[in-house]
Protein backbone atom coordinates (compact mmCIF):
# COMPACT_ATOMS: atom_id res chain seq x y z
CA UNK A 1 0.00 0.00 0.00
CA UNK A 2 1.12 3.59 -0.68
CA UNK A 3 1.97 5.97 2.15
CA UNK A 4 -0.73 8.23 0.75
CA UNK A 5 -4.30 7.81 2.06
CA UNK A 6 -6.69 5.76 -0.08
CA UNK A 7 -8.44 8.29 -2.32
CA UNK A 8 -12.23 7.98 -2.27
CA UNK A 9 -13.15 11.53 -3.30
CA UNK A 10 -13.42 11.18 -7.09
CA UNK A 11 -16.67 13.18 -7.21
CA UNK A 12 -14.77 16.22 -5.94
CA UNK A 13 -12.02 15.84 -8.53
CA UNK A 14 -10.18 13.10 -10.37
CA UNK A 15 -6.43 12.65 -10.86
CA UNK A 16 -5.34 13.46 -14.38
CA UNK A 17 -4.64 10.44 -16.57
CA UNK A 18 -1.09 9.99 -17.87
CA UNK A 19 -2.38 9.93 -21.45
CA UNK A 20 -4.14 13.25 -20.87
CA UNK A 21 -0.95 14.83 -19.57
CA UNK A 22 1.00 13.48 -22.52
CA UNK A 23 -1.54 14.91 -24.97
CA UNK A 24 -1.21 18.32 -23.34
CA UNK A 25 2.60 18.47 -23.09
CA UNK A 26 3.29 19.68 -26.65
CA UNK A 27 1.11 22.73 -25.96
CA UNK A 28 2.71 23.40 -22.60
CA UNK A 29 6.32 23.10 -23.68
CA UNK A 30 6.42 24.27 -27.30
CA UNK A 31 3.13 24.72 -29.10
CA UNK A 32 2.52 28.17 -27.72
CA UNK A 33 0.75 29.73 -30.71
CA UNK A 34 -2.50 31.67 -30.40
CA UNK A 35 -5.26 29.69 -32.20
CA UNK A 36 -6.45 32.93 -33.80
CA UNK A 37 -3.07 33.77 -35.35
CA UNK A 38 -2.60 33.09 -39.05
CA UNK A 39 1.03 31.98 -38.95
CA UNK A 40 2.34 28.43 -38.55
CA UNK A 41 2.30 28.47 -34.75
CA UNK A 42 -1.27 29.71 -34.69
CA UNK A 43 -2.42 27.23 -37.32
CA UNK A 44 -0.94 24.38 -35.27
CA UNK A 45 -2.92 25.51 -32.21
CA UNK A 46 -6.09 25.99 -34.27
CA UNK A 47 -5.85 22.46 -35.67
CA UNK A 48 -5.52 21.12 -32.12
CA UNK A 49 -8.56 23.06 -30.88
CA UNK A 50 -10.63 22.02 -33.90
CA UNK A 51 -9.65 18.37 -33.46
CA UNK A 52 -10.61 18.56 -29.77
CA UNK A 53 -13.97 20.06 -30.69
CA UNK A 54 -14.58 17.21 -33.13
CA UNK A 55 -13.68 14.65 -30.44
CA UNK A 56 -16.01 16.15 -27.85
CA UNK A 57 -18.85 16.52 -30.36
CA UNK A 58 -18.46 12.93 -31.49
CA UNK A 59 -18.60 11.71 -27.88
CA UNK A 60 -21.86 13.59 -27.29
CA UNK A 61 -23.36 12.78 -30.70
CA UNK A 62 -23.75 16.41 -31.76
CA UNK A 63 -22.32 18.85 -34.30
CA UNK A 64 -18.95 20.50 -33.52
CA UNK A 65 -20.67 23.86 -33.98
CA UNK A 66 -22.68 23.12 -30.82
CA UNK A 67 -19.58 22.89 -28.60
CA UNK A 68 -18.47 25.90 -26.54
CA UNK A 69 -15.24 25.50 -24.59
CA UNK A 70 -15.38 27.08 -21.11
CA UNK A 71 -13.23 27.28 -17.98
CA UNK A 72 -15.22 24.51 -16.27
CA UNK A 73 -18.55 23.52 -14.81
CA UNK A 74 -19.30 26.78 -12.99
CA UNK A 75 -18.79 28.92 -16.08
CA UNK A 76 -20.69 26.42 -18.20
CA UNK A 77 -23.71 26.51 -15.89
CA UNK A 78 -23.60 30.32 -15.65
CA UNK A 79 -23.40 30.63 -19.43
CA UNK A 80 -26.30 28.21 -19.82
CA UNK A 81 -28.61 29.90 -17.28
CA UNK A 82 -27.77 33.55 -17.91
CA UNK A 83 -26.81 33.23 -21.55
CA UNK A 84 -29.90 31.32 -22.66
CA UNK A 85 -32.26 33.52 -20.63
CA UNK A 86 -30.69 36.70 -21.99
CA UNK A 87 -30.63 35.23 -25.49
CA UNK A 88 -34.36 34.60 -25.17
CA UNK A 89 -34.93 38.26 -24.22
CA UNK A 90 -32.70 39.52 -27.01
CA UNK A 91 -34.56 37.48 -29.63
CA UNK A 92 -38.03 38.39 -28.40
CA UNK A 93 -37.20 42.01 -27.55
CA UNK A 94 -40.04 44.05 -26.12
CA UNK A 95 -42.45 41.24 -27.02
CA UNK A 96 -40.65 38.74 -24.79
CA UNK A 97 -43.19 36.59 -22.98
CA UNK A 98 -42.45 34.52 -19.95
CA UNK A 99 -39.66 34.82 -17.45
CA UNK A 100 -40.09 31.63 -15.42
CA UNK A 101 -37.05 29.41 -14.77
CA UNK A 102 -37.59 25.99 -13.15
CA UNK A 103 -34.72 24.28 -11.33
CA UNK A 104 -34.69 21.31 -8.99
CA UNK A 105 -34.44 21.75 -5.24
CA UNK A 106 -31.05 20.00 -5.19
CA UNK A 107 -29.11 21.86 -7.88
CA UNK A 108 -25.46 22.88 -7.56
CA UNK A 109 -24.86 26.50 -6.48
CA UNK A 110 -23.50 27.25 -9.96
CA UNK A 111 -27.05 26.73 -11.26
CA UNK A 112 -28.94 28.21 -8.31
CA UNK A 113 -26.98 31.46 -8.02
CA UNK A 114 -27.17 32.53 -11.70
CA UNK A 115 -30.90 31.84 -11.66
CA UNK A 116 -31.36 33.94 -8.51
CA UNK A 117 -29.23 36.70 -10.08
CA UNK A 118 -31.66 36.83 -13.00
CA UNK A 119 -34.53 37.03 -10.53
CA UNK A 120 -32.95 39.86 -8.55
CA UNK A 121 -31.74 41.97 -11.45
CA UNK A 122 -34.06 41.32 -14.38
CA UNK A 123 -37.33 40.21 -12.82
CA UNK A 124 -37.22 36.54 -13.76
CA UNK A 125 -39.20 34.11 -11.60
CA UNK A 126 -37.28 31.13 -10.18
CA UNK A 127 -39.28 28.15 -8.94
CA UNK A 128 -37.94 24.86 -7.59
CA UNK A 129 -39.34 21.43 -8.23
CA UNK A 130 -39.17 19.02 -5.32
CA UNK A 131 -37.60 15.57 -4.99
CA UNK A 132 -38.46 12.40 -3.10
CA UNK A 133 -36.33 10.81 -0.37
CA UNK A 134 -33.97 9.34 -2.99
CA UNK A 135 -33.36 12.70 -4.65
CA UNK A 136 -35.47 11.92 -7.73
CA UNK A 137 -37.36 14.85 -9.24
CA UNK A 138 -41.15 14.72 -8.95
CA UNK A 139 -42.45 14.38 -12.52
CA UNK A 140 -45.98 15.50 -11.69
CA UNK A 141 -44.78 18.61 -9.89
CA UNK A 142 -42.44 19.43 -12.77
CA UNK A 143 -45.34 19.17 -15.19
CA UNK A 144 -47.37 21.60 -13.07
CA UNK A 145 -44.57 24.15 -12.72
CA UNK A 146 -43.63 24.28 -16.40
CA UNK A 147 -46.38 26.57 -17.65
CA UNK A 148 -46.58 28.82 -20.73
CA UNK A 149 -44.39 31.42 -18.99
CA UNK A 150 -41.53 28.95 -18.44
CA UNK A 151 -38.60 29.52 -20.81
CA UNK A 152 -35.89 27.41 -19.15
CA UNK A 153 -35.64 24.21 -17.08
CA UNK A 154 -32.34 23.18 -15.47
CA UNK A 155 -32.01 19.80 -13.72
CA UNK A 156 -28.73 18.02 -13.04
CA UNK A 157 -28.07 14.62 -14.62
CA UNK A 158 -26.48 12.95 -11.58
CA UNK A 159 -26.23 14.27 -8.05
CA UNK A 160 -22.74 15.13 -6.81
CA UNK A 161 -23.41 14.14 -3.20
CA UNK A 162 -25.49 10.93 -3.29
CA UNK A 163 -25.13 9.93 -6.96
CA UNK A 164 -28.85 9.70 -7.81
CA UNK A 165 -29.29 9.71 -11.60
CA UNK A 166 -32.34 11.57 -12.84
CA UNK A 167 -34.60 10.04 -15.54
CA UNK A 168 -33.66 12.93 -17.83
CA UNK A 169 -35.42 11.71 -20.96
CA UNK A 170 -38.65 11.26 -18.98
CA UNK A 171 -38.28 14.78 -17.58
CA UNK A 172 -37.64 16.25 -21.02
CA UNK A 173 -40.58 14.37 -22.54
CA UNK A 174 -42.91 15.53 -19.74
CA UNK A 175 -42.43 19.22 -20.61
CA UNK A 176 -41.49 19.09 -24.30
CA UNK A 177 -44.89 20.18 -25.59
CA UNK A 178 -44.60 23.44 -23.64
CA UNK A 179 -41.33 24.29 -25.35
CA UNK A 180 -38.90 25.38 -22.62
CA UNK A 181 -35.17 25.10 -23.18
CA UNK A 182 -33.93 22.14 -21.11
CA UNK A 183 -30.44 22.48 -19.62
CA UNK A 184 -28.69 19.69 -17.75
CA UNK A 185 -25.64 19.95 -15.50
CA UNK A 186 -23.72 16.82 -16.49
CA UNK A 187 -20.52 17.47 -14.55
CA UNK A 188 -20.86 14.32 -12.43
CA UNK A 189 -22.36 12.11 -15.14
CA UNK A 190 -20.11 12.59 -18.16
CA UNK A 191 -17.53 9.81 -18.33
CA UNK A 192 -19.35 7.60 -15.81
CA UNK A 193 -22.65 6.87 -17.55
CA UNK A 194 -23.91 7.31 -21.15
CA UNK A 195 -24.42 10.98 -22.01
CA UNK A 196 -25.19 10.97 -25.72
CA UNK A 197 -27.47 13.90 -26.51
CA UNK A 198 -29.80 11.91 -28.80
CA UNK A 199 -30.39 9.54 -25.86
CA UNK A 200 -30.89 12.28 -23.26
CA UNK A 201 -32.77 14.80 -25.36
CA UNK A 202 -31.62 18.02 -23.67
CA UNK A 203 -30.88 21.29 -25.44
CA UNK A 204 -27.88 22.33 -23.33
CA UNK A 205 -25.39 20.24 -21.32
CA UNK A 206 -22.49 21.18 -19.04
CA UNK A 207 -19.24 19.21 -18.66
CA UNK A 208 -16.27 19.81 -16.32
CA UNK A 209 -12.89 18.38 -17.37
CA UNK A 210 -11.55 17.59 -13.90
CA UNK A 211 -14.51 15.31 -13.09
CA UNK A 212 -13.49 12.80 -15.78
CA UNK A 213 -9.69 12.59 -15.36
CA UNK A 214 -8.99 15.69 -17.44
CA UNK A 215 -7.37 18.97 -16.40
CA UNK A 216 -8.91 21.56 -14.11
CA UNK A 217 -9.87 24.89 -15.63
CA UNK A 218 -11.55 23.59 -18.78
CA UNK A 219 -15.05 22.43 -19.63
CA UNK A 220 -17.75 22.37 -22.26
CA UNK A 221 -21.21 23.76 -22.71
CA UNK A 222 -23.10 22.09 -25.51
CA UNK A 223 -25.89 24.28 -26.89
CA UNK A 224 -28.27 23.04 -29.57
CA UNK A 225 -27.96 24.76 -32.94
CA UNK A 226 -30.35 27.64 -33.40
CA UNK A 227 -30.68 28.55 -29.71
CA UNK A 228 -29.76 32.22 -29.13
CA UNK A 229 -27.23 32.58 -26.32
CA UNK A 230 -25.78 35.81 -25.02
CA UNK A 231 -22.07 35.59 -24.09
CA UNK A 232 -21.01 36.34 -20.55
CA UNK A 233 -17.49 37.21 -21.72
CA UNK A 234 -17.56 39.72 -24.53
CA UNK A 235 -14.44 39.97 -26.66
CA UNK A 236 -13.08 39.30 -30.10
CA UNK A 237 -15.67 36.77 -31.23
CA UNK A 238 -14.05 33.53 -30.05
CA UNK A 239 -16.15 30.35 -29.90
CA UNK A 240 -18.32 31.69 -32.73
CA UNK A 241 -19.07 34.81 -30.74
CA UNK A 242 -20.43 32.91 -27.74
CA UNK A 243 -17.47 33.15 -25.35
CA UNK A 244 -14.73 35.75 -25.68
CA UNK A 245 -11.13 34.91 -24.84
CA UNK A 246 -8.20 33.06 -26.35
CA UNK A 247 -8.84 29.32 -26.20
CA UNK A 248 -6.99 27.27 -23.59
CA UNK A 249 -5.33 25.05 -26.18
CA UNK A 250 -3.60 22.66 -23.78
CA UNK A 251 -6.74 22.39 -21.65
CA UNK A 252 -9.13 21.59 -24.48
CA UNK A 253 -6.65 19.06 -25.90
CA UNK A 254 -6.50 17.42 -22.47
CA UNK A 255 -10.27 17.40 -22.14
CA UNK A 256 -10.62 15.72 -25.53
CA UNK A 257 -8.05 13.09 -24.52
CA UNK A 258 -9.99 12.44 -21.29
CA UNK A 259 -13.23 11.97 -23.22
CA UNK A 260 -11.49 9.66 -25.66
CA UNK A 261 -10.34 7.54 -22.70
CA UNK A 262 -13.86 7.61 -21.23
CA UNK A 263 -15.33 6.35 -24.50
CA UNK A 264 -12.83 3.49 -24.53
CA UNK A 265 -13.04 2.48 -20.87
CA UNK A 266 -16.51 3.44 -19.61
CA UNK A 267 -18.33 0.14 -20.12
CA UNK A 268 -15.67 -1.89 -18.31
CA UNK A 269 -14.97 0.74 -15.68
CA UNK A 270 -18.65 1.14 -14.88
CA UNK A 271 -18.95 -2.56 -14.08
CA UNK A 272 -15.67 -2.63 -12.18
CA UNK A 273 -16.37 0.30 -9.83
CA UNK A 274 -19.99 -0.80 -9.41
CA UNK A 275 -18.77 -4.15 -8.06
CA UNK A 276 -16.24 -2.40 -5.84
CA UNK A 277 -18.80 0.08 -4.55
CA UNK A 278 -21.18 -2.71 -3.58
CA UNK A 279 -18.33 -4.62 -1.97
CA UNK A 280 -17.49 -1.53 0.08
CA UNK A 281 -21.15 -1.22 1.06
CA UNK A 282 -21.37 -4.88 2.14
CA UNK A 283 -18.17 -4.61 4.18
CA UNK A 284 -19.34 -1.42 5.91
CA UNK A 285 -22.63 -3.09 6.84
CA UNK A 286 -20.61 -5.67 8.78
CA UNK A 287 -18.37 -3.01 10.30
CA UNK A 288 -21.02 -0.49 11.35
CA UNK A 289 -24.45 -1.64 12.64
CA UNK A 290 -27.30 0.64 11.59
CA UNK A 291 -25.60 1.95 8.44
CA UNK A 292 -28.06 3.77 6.15
CA UNK A 293 -27.62 4.53 2.43
CA UNK A 294 -28.62 7.91 1.04
CA UNK A 295 -29.76 8.42 -2.54
CA UNK A 296 -31.46 6.07 -4.96
CA UNK A 297 -30.69 2.41 -4.14
CA UNK A 298 -30.11 1.35 -7.77
CA UNK A 299 -30.43 4.34 -10.11
CA UNK A 300 -27.20 5.83 -8.90
CA UNK A 301 -23.74 6.59 -10.25
CA UNK A 302 -21.77 3.31 -10.23
CA UNK A 303 -18.93 4.82 -8.22
CA UNK A 304 -20.87 6.67 -5.50
CA UNK A 305 -21.82 5.49 -2.00
CA UNK A 306 -23.26 8.02 0.45
CA UNK A 307 -23.94 6.53 3.87
CA UNK A 308 -24.97 7.74 7.31
CA UNK A 309 -23.57 6.33 10.53
CA UNK A 310 -26.31 6.84 13.17
CA UNK A 311 -24.81 8.11 16.40
CA UNK A 312 -21.80 9.68 14.65
CA UNK A 313 -20.96 13.01 13.12
CA UNK A 314 -19.75 12.48 9.56
CA UNK A 315 -16.90 15.02 9.89
CA UNK A 316 -15.66 13.22 13.03
CA UNK A 317 -15.58 9.91 11.15
CA UNK A 318 -13.74 11.53 8.22
CA UNK A 319 -11.16 13.08 10.53
CA UNK A 320 -10.66 9.84 12.50
CA UNK A 321 -10.10 7.83 9.30
CA UNK A 322 -8.16 10.55 7.50
CA UNK A 323 -4.70 9.00 7.86
CA UNK A 324 -5.88 5.92 5.94
CA UNK A 325 -8.77 7.12 3.72
CA UNK A 326 -9.43 10.50 2.09
CA UNK A 327 -13.13 11.19 1.57
CA UNK A 328 -15.64 14.01 1.98
CA UNK A 329 -18.77 14.47 4.05
CA UNK A 330 -20.53 16.00 1.06
CA UNK A 331 -19.84 18.22 -1.96
CA UNK A 332 -16.42 19.88 -1.86
CA UNK A 333 -18.04 23.26 -1.17
CA UNK A 334 -19.77 21.78 1.93
CA UNK A 335 -17.08 19.34 3.09
CA UNK A 336 -16.83 18.97 6.88
CA UNK A 337 -19.83 21.23 7.39
CA UNK A 338 -22.74 20.31 9.68
CA UNK A 339 -25.43 22.42 7.98
CA UNK A 340 -27.69 20.10 5.96
CA UNK A 341 -27.01 20.33 2.23
CA UNK A 342 -29.85 20.97 -0.24
CA UNK A 343 -30.27 17.23 -0.84
CA UNK A 344 -30.95 16.44 2.82
CA UNK A 345 -33.24 19.44 3.20
CA UNK A 346 -35.26 18.66 0.07
CA UNK A 347 -35.43 14.88 0.55
CA UNK A 348 -36.80 15.15 4.07
CA UNK A 349 -34.22 12.80 5.56
CA UNK A 350 -33.50 15.24 8.35
CA UNK A 351 -30.61 17.03 10.01
CA UNK A 352 -29.43 13.99 12.00
CA UNK A 353 -29.15 11.83 8.87
CA UNK A 354 -27.31 14.68 7.15
CA UNK A 355 -24.86 15.30 9.99
CA UNK A 356 -23.93 11.62 10.14
CA UNK A 357 -23.35 11.21 6.40
CA UNK A 358 -20.19 10.78 4.34
CA UNK A 359 -19.61 10.46 0.59
CA UNK A 360 -17.37 7.69 -0.70
CA UNK A 361 -16.58 8.10 -4.41
CA UNK A 362 -14.47 5.44 -6.12
CA UNK A 363 -12.44 5.77 -9.31
CA UNK A 364 -9.98 4.24 -11.74
CA UNK A 365 -7.26 3.87 -9.10
CA UNK A 366 -9.51 2.06 -6.61
CA UNK A 367 -8.65 -1.63 -6.07
CA UNK A 368 -10.18 -4.47 -4.06
CA UNK A 369 -7.36 -4.23 -1.50
CA UNK A 370 -8.02 -0.50 -1.15
CA UNK A 371 -11.75 -1.09 -0.63
CA UNK A 372 -11.14 -3.67 2.06
CA UNK A 373 -8.60 -1.46 3.85
CA UNK A 374 -10.91 1.55 3.59
CA UNK A 375 -13.86 -0.37 5.03
CA UNK A 376 -11.81 -1.45 8.04
CA UNK A 377 -10.48 2.07 8.64
CA UNK A 378 -13.89 3.74 8.26
CA UNK A 379 -15.53 1.10 10.44
CA UNK A 380 -12.91 1.55 13.15
CA UNK A 381 -13.30 5.33 12.96
CA UNK A 382 -17.09 5.13 13.29
CA UNK A 383 -16.86 2.75 16.25
CA UNK A 384 -14.31 5.04 17.89
CA UNK A 385 -16.56 8.07 17.46
CA UNK A 386 -19.51 6.09 18.80
CA UNK A 387 -17.47 4.87 21.72
CA UNK A 388 -16.41 8.39 22.62
CA UNK A 389 -20.09 9.34 22.64
CA UNK A 390 -21.01 6.35 24.80
CA UNK A 391 -22.98 4.59 22.07
CA UNK A 392 -22.58 0.76 22.05
CA UNK A 393 -21.49 -1.15 18.94
CA UNK A 394 -24.90 -2.86 18.89
CA UNK A 395 -26.65 0.44 18.11
CA UNK A 396 -29.22 -0.40 15.42
CA UNK A 397 -29.78 3.05 13.97
CA UNK A 398 -33.07 4.21 12.55
CA UNK A 399 -35.86 1.60 12.53
CA UNK A 400 -36.84 0.29 9.13
CA UNK A 401 -33.58 1.23 7.40
CA UNK A 402 -32.48 -1.62 5.13
CA UNK A 403 -28.79 -2.40 4.88
CA UNK A 404 -26.61 -4.06 2.28
CA UNK A 405 -26.41 -3.32 -1.45
CA UNK A 406 -29.76 -3.67 -3.20
CA UNK A 407 -30.12 -6.41 -5.80
CA UNK A 408 -30.67 -5.23 -9.38
CA UNK A 409 -33.00 -8.19 -10.06
CA UNK A 410 -35.35 -8.20 -7.06
CA UNK A 411 -36.07 -6.38 -3.80
CA UNK A 412 -33.50 -8.43 -1.91
CA UNK A 413 -30.19 -7.36 -0.42
CA UNK A 414 -26.71 -8.56 -1.33
CA UNK A 415 -24.52 -10.20 1.29
CA UNK A 416 -20.79 -10.78 0.89
CA UNK A 417 -19.75 -14.45 0.79
CA UNK A 418 -15.98 -14.67 0.89
CA UNK A 419 -15.71 -18.39 0.18
CA UNK A 420 -17.61 -19.58 -2.87
CA UNK A 421 -16.52 -22.00 -5.56
CA UNK A 422 -15.30 -19.12 -7.76
CA UNK A 423 -14.05 -16.76 -5.06
CA UNK A 424 -15.70 -13.86 -3.18
CA UNK A 425 -19.23 -13.06 -4.31
CA UNK A 426 -22.08 -10.71 -3.51
CA UNK A 427 -25.13 -12.98 -3.23
CA UNK A 428 -28.72 -11.73 -3.06
CA UNK A 429 -30.60 -13.03 -0.05
CA UNK A 430 -33.80 -12.97 -2.11
CA UNK A 431 -33.33 -14.44 -5.59
CA UNK A 432 -29.86 -15.96 -5.03
CA UNK A 433 -28.25 -13.97 -7.88
CA UNK A 434 -24.46 -13.83 -7.48
CA UNK A 435 -22.04 -11.16 -8.59
CA UNK A 436 -18.57 -12.68 -8.54
CA UNK A 437 -15.61 -10.59 -7.50
CA UNK A 438 -12.22 -11.87 -8.57
CA UNK A 439 -8.72 -10.63 -9.22
CA UNK A 440 -7.72 -10.64 -12.90
CA UNK A 441 -4.47 -9.04 -14.12
CA UNK A 442 -4.47 -6.80 -11.11
CA UNK A 443 -7.98 -5.43 -11.67
CA UNK A 444 -11.43 -6.44 -10.51
CA UNK A 445 -13.96 -7.79 -12.94
CA UNK A 446 -17.63 -8.41 -12.37
CA UNK A 447 -19.10 -11.64 -13.72
CA UNK A 448 -22.71 -12.81 -13.59
CA UNK A 449 -23.81 -16.17 -12.26
CA UNK A 450 -26.97 -17.69 -10.86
Amino acid sequence: MSDQPIYLDHNATTPMLDEVREAMLPFLSGGHGNPSSGHAFGREARRAVDAAREEVASYLGVSPTEIIFTSGGTEGNNLAIKGLALGHLARKGAKAKGKRIVISAIEHPSVVEPALWLERTLGFEVVRVGVDETGTVDLDELSELVNEDCILVSIMHAHNEVGTVQPILDLVTTVADRGPIFHCDGAQACGKIPTGMPLIGVSAYTIAGHKLYGPKGVGVLRVRRGLPIEPLLHGAGHESGRRGGTENTAGVVGLAAAMRAARRDMAFECERVHALRDLLHALLVDEVPGLAVNGHPTRRLPNTLNVSFPGCLGPAVAEAAGDVVAFSTGPACHDRGLTPTPFFEASGLGAERAASSVRLALGKSTTEDAVRAAAKAIGAAARSVRGAAGIPDSFEGQPGVKTGPECNRCDGRQVLHEKTEHGPALRCDGCGHERLIKEATGELTCDVAG
